[in-house]
This record gives structure tokens, sequence and C-alpha cells, in this order.
């Protein structure tokens, strides 16, 4: 049999593990190729699927005993040795954070579907999908009304406002990467995590 070069919203919902509201937005926002059928439903591109499966193969495991879980933190950001920075820098934060990292926003977007973080942070300025558009996704995305967000970028406030801005409860900080500044939001949200941890 011919595998068909494309999928309905539900099935590419199920191969990435997302909700279809999910997968819906990324369609709309561009992150997931597809088109709709004289009927006005939407056909999603396989390839455009599992290219996105291909950037994020490893998947963290949930821990058996939420309440107790530690509070989650990913970080977005396209420099590597920054990446390490953040990595090694919070792993000595009192409340023994989960930190993941990834590179692109796309593998955020990913990550994010499959677990909600507590804390995002993020840079503005990268490649492909840029911090402004990443934003302007989970803006849409109901799941992500729960997570803190703090920018920490080198652009200053003309640059910021001339790309449309954060949305509003967006944190922006300036780099050089203010940890203490971050460790004071990881330590406000972490009973809130908390709290939330016993319905997940």
């Amino acid at each position: 049999m011919i595998q068909k070069n494309f999928c309905t919203t539900r099935e590419a919902a199920d191969l990435l593990g997302m909700s279809v509201g999910t997968v819906q937005l990324w369609v709309e926002s561009g992150v997931l190729q597809a088109w709709k059928t004289a009927g006005g439903h939407r056909r999603v591109m396989r390839d455009s699927v599992e290219a996105l499966l291909v950037k994020n193969k490893s998947t963290a495991t949930a821990l058996t005993d939420p309440v107790s879980r530690p509070l989650r933190i990913l970080v977005v950001e396209d420099d590597v040795h920054l990446l390490r920075l953040y990595q090694a820098q919070m792993s000595t934060w009192p409340m023994r954070p989960e930190v993941k990292v990834v590179d692109t926003a796309i593998a955020a977007l990913l990550e994010m579907g499959r677990r909600r973080p507590d804390l995002l942070v993020t840079d503005l300025n990268m490649p492909g999908m840029d911090g402004f558009n990443l934003l302007r996704v989970l803006r849409n995305t109901p799941e992500m009304v729960a997570t803190t967000i703090a920018v920490v970028t080198g652009l200053d406030g003309d640059d910021i406002a001339r790309h449309g801005g954060t949305p509003p409860g967006v944190q922006v900080l300036p780099k050089p990467i203010p940890f203490q500044r971050l460790l004071g939001i990881a330590s406000d949200i972490t009973p809130k995590a908390r709290r939330l941890a016993e319905h997940e």
C-alpha cells in the first residue's frame, strides 16, 4: 500500500503527541505545512510532521509523583555556550529544578507540547523562527497560560518595539544572563508550580 504524503490534524496530533488544537495553531502559524480541502478540512504534510519529530527525538520521562516533582524550566537559546552556562548555573539552584535546553524555537514548541514547563526562558534574536514568533504562538496556546515566561536578550527596548514588542506578562531581562533575577522568578513560582502539579 502506498503511504499518503499528508495526514489529518488528528493523525498529526497522534504522531506528535500533541492536542489537535495545538496542531491547528502550528498550522496557522506556519510551523507545520498544510492546506485546506474544498470542504474546509486541514491536511498536514507528512514531511513537515516527520521533520519536527527528527528535530527532537529525545523526550524526558515524566516523574511518577507529580506533587513532589521539581520545577520544570525550559531554556531556548541558539548559542550552545550559553545553553551550557544556563544548565550549569540553574542546576545549583536551591529548588533543584529540572532544566531542559533547546537551541531552536521549533524544538521548544515540540517540547512544550509534550510537557508544559513552569518557567520558559527564551532569547529573541534567533535564526529561523525567532523568539518573537515563538511568543506569538504561545500567546494563543491555552495550555501555556500557566507557564511563566522570561525573555533574556541583547536587544534594547527600541529593537524590541520595532518587532512588535512582547506579550503582556512576559518579563524582559538584559544580557549578560541575570541569573540572580531568574532565580528570584523561579523561587516565586515554585509554590504555584507544586499546586498545579497536584492537578496534572
